[in-house]
């Protein structure tokens, strides 16, 4: 299945522009194995999130409030973990083994949600889930750091995303398939498979191919010294980072209420419909991905993520005017317009404002612990006015929360590209 993903559009986006590191290709870096670790993430990254949701719910009965409870701890936990392991994925030139080990305790957690589903062992695997799961994006994104060129990164990141999103779609459907014929508890057993795959991947890159320097955002190899007060008193960075905790305090509940949603009235299809939720936002978020790694250099970054944060209130809005499936998964399709913008420009943002400081990771890590900050809380808050006061009323507050995130970015943050890096291709 991932072969046949790897010959497919995203592989035609390769152009000189996104051409790996001669030093790295020297080394025996294939860009395919970055493909398909980004192809095979996609399963490992998101299988326990939006399913685990629906599979509490249906089948083990849980109410909204211990899901966003649940959700609420384990995220708050994972992110103690999440800014210094950035910091230490910047000090370590082991980055390949960071990512495999995660990998490995990724599996074990799927395994006790799938043998224990009850309260606190839930709670202890997913909070252990979110701690190693985080890792992975920081982590490949810099592996692309050290095995590209600064004029590579918009088309490579690009790149990866797409292949994100390609896994995300085919995946899904497998998930679907496996839900409907052998239950819902069935689709936790898919993590341990895709993770081995994903750390095949990984070991697949040569660590002599890695510029580890660049990979921390520093200009040379051997550089390690880190401009800390550049990124602490970093202001366009700090706002970038609580624009996307709003951003996602609106966004992160938004597909698993859907999702529960339509599996109150149809059951017997909740994973089913589950996938074909994820699978009609991915399938938009594939070309979004690619247009802009592909433009990013030429429009700037700014205007692209305008359009897409706009986009996240009118799809919470939209998701109230009716309860049919079919109308509920139209409107997911819009999510792939968002998603599909932030997969790309929020590493490449981040290493815009960074570049030189040596603390790429440890940033991207902070960023990321805003997002998952907003996404933590929102699980609990929504889960609560779902329970006292209907769904609508909890798609009316992440519209709201979605307004006052397009009004930070719109005000504070400003475009973070180089003015010569907007005029190229």
């Amino acid at each position: 299945m991932a072969h046949a993903a790897l010959s497919a559009t995203p592989a035609a986006t390769a152009s000189s522009d996104s051409a790996p590191d001669p030093k790295a290709t020297r080394s025996g870096f294939r860009p395919v194995w970055l493909d398909a670790l980004n192809f095979l993430l996609a399963d490992v990254r998101g299988a326990l999130g939006p399913y685990l949701n629906v599979f509490l719910v249906t089948e083990q009965h849980w109410s909204q409030s211990e899901v966003g409870l649940m959700t609420t701890i384990s995220g708050l936990i994972g992110l103690a973990a999440q800014t210094p392991a950035g910091a230490a994925i910047d000090a370590t030139n082991a980055k390949r083994a960071v990512v495999v080990i995660s990998l490995a305790l990724l599996a074990v957690g799927a395994v006790v949600v799938f043998v224990w589903p009850s309260f606190w062992p839930v709670i202890a695997a997913n909070s252990a889930l979110a701690i190693v799961g985080d890792v992975f994006g920081p982590a490949v994104a810099a592996l692309t750091l050290g095995l590209y060129l600064k004029r590579a990164l918009p088309a490579r990141m690009g790149r990866n995303a797409a292949f994100d999103h390609a896994g995300n779609v085919a995946i899904a459907v497998v998930l679907g398939a496996v839900g409907w014929m052998f239950g819902q508890r069935a689709v936790f057993l898919s993590v341990p498979a895709f993770a081995a795959l994903a750390a095949f991947a990984t070991l697949a890159i040569p660590g002599a191919a890695i510029n580890h320097g660049r990979a921390r955002g520093s200009a040379e190899e051997s550089d390690t010294s880190g401009g800390w007060s550049k990124i602490i008193e970093n202001k366009p960075l700090i706002a970038f980072a609580i624009s996307l905790m709003l951003f996602h305090f609106a966004n992160a509940p938004l597909l698993p209420l859907v999702g529960q949603k339509i599996a109150l009235t149809h059951p017997d299809w909740a994973t089913a419909a589950m996938s074909s939720c994820i699978v009609a936002a991915q399938l938009v978020m594939l070309p979004i991905a690619i247009v802009c790694g592909r433009k990013a250099g030429v429009w700037g970054r700014r205007p692209i993520l305008l359009a897409g944060f706009a986009v996240l209130p009118v799809r919470a809005a939209l998701y109230t005017l009716s309860d049919d499936s079919a109308w509920l998964i139209a409107v997911q399709l819009m999510d792939g317009v968002g998603a599909g913008v932030l997969s790309v420009l929020t590493p490449l943002v981040v290493a815009d404002l960074t570049r030189g400081a040596g603390r790429y990771n440890f940033a991207l890590g902070a960023v990321t612990t805003a997002q998952g900050i907003g996404a933590s809380l929102s699980g609990l808050a929504t889960g609560v006015i779902v329970d006292r006061l209907g769904f609508s009323a909890a798609f009316l507050e992440c519209a709201a929360a979605a307004t006052v995130a397009l009004a930070a970015l719109w005000l504070f943050v400003p475009e973070s590209s180089a003015p010569e890096a907007q005029g190229g291709s």
